[in-house]
């Protein structure tokens, strides 16, 4: 009986061992490699938030936010110009990280991208030739007006559906360029356009454009990146925060706009 009983014991120990080994215990996962890169994407014909100078460099004032910001992060930046129109399945494809171009913070928008805290106001302004009739919303009735497709002037023109319905023509253009040229022939009577890049293009032809007093509306601007990448939304949060605390961000603004424009 002692024998079998010691056999019996071995046997156990020998079962015992044979499961530790045929099922180990689970490895650790690997900790995330840490990001050393964002991808921005942005509209590179949008000055002077980001566009190409006279030596085809991409170069504005989000650009330069968004280099110190990324400074402030431990991180390189690369700058991606992208379909503006499509800058949402852009990030969600992770082609880019984040979107940051005078990109207006909408409700809709938020349903598929989180946005950092504002950063800048904005206005969709009307600009029209210098010598128009037009000088009121109520004076664009029967008239073409243009804007830039993808762009929140679009939201903020449908958005005042009794205004909206009086127009001609609703145009929408590949980018706002196009769409003041188009007014400078003629061909639209006016455009709807945010106010930073409307004022940017008026300064430089003030004998061909003039801004009316009315306006589309208040917006904010904010730095956008995929809803599920909070640790980079914290980061850039932070970064604007401190850039907005020690003055690097009214800087930036004095050299684009000639004052703080910083929200």
């Amino acid at each position: 009986m002692k024998k079998t009983a010691a056999a019996l014991a071995l046997l156990g120990a020998l079962i015992a061992g044979c499961s530790k080994t045929d099922n180990p215990a689970p490895a650790a996962a690997p900790a995330p490699a840490a990001v050393t890169k964002i991808v921005v994407g942005l509209d590179d014909n949008f000055p002077p938030m980001g566009f190409r100078n006279d030596k085809n460099e991409l170069v504005g004032f989000d650009i330069d936010m968004a280099r110190e910001a990324a400074k402030r992060v431990g991180v390189e930046v690369e700058f991606k110009p992208i379909d503006w129109s499509a800058k949402e399945a852009e990030l969600s494809g992770k082609r880019v990280d984040a979107l940051w171009n005078g990109l207006t913070i909408t409700e809709e928008r938020k349903q598929n991208i989180a946005f950092t805290a504002p950063y800048m106001e904005n206005h969709q302004i009307i600009v029209v030739a210098a010598q128009s009739s037009v000088k009121t919303k109520a004076d664009l009735a029967g008239k073409a007006v243009g804007a830039q497709e993808g762009s929140s002037a679009v939201d903020a023109v449908k958005k005042e559906d009794a205004v909206f319905k009086t127009f001609k023509e609703f145009k929408t253009f590949g980018d706002n360029v196009t769409a003041l040229m188009d007014l400078s022939t003629g061909r639209l009577d006016a455009v709807v356009v945010d106010e930073v890049v409307g004022r940017y293009y008026v300064a430089k032809k003030p004998q061909e454009y003039a801004v009316l007093d009315a306006h589309f509306g208040t917006e904010d601007y904010g730095v956008g990146v995929r809803k599920d990448d909070t640790a980079l939304q914290g980061k850039l949060d932070k970064a604007l925060a401190d850039m907005k605390a020690d003055g690097a961000a009214a800087k930036i603004a004095e050299q684009w706009f000639g004052k703080n424009i910083i929200k």
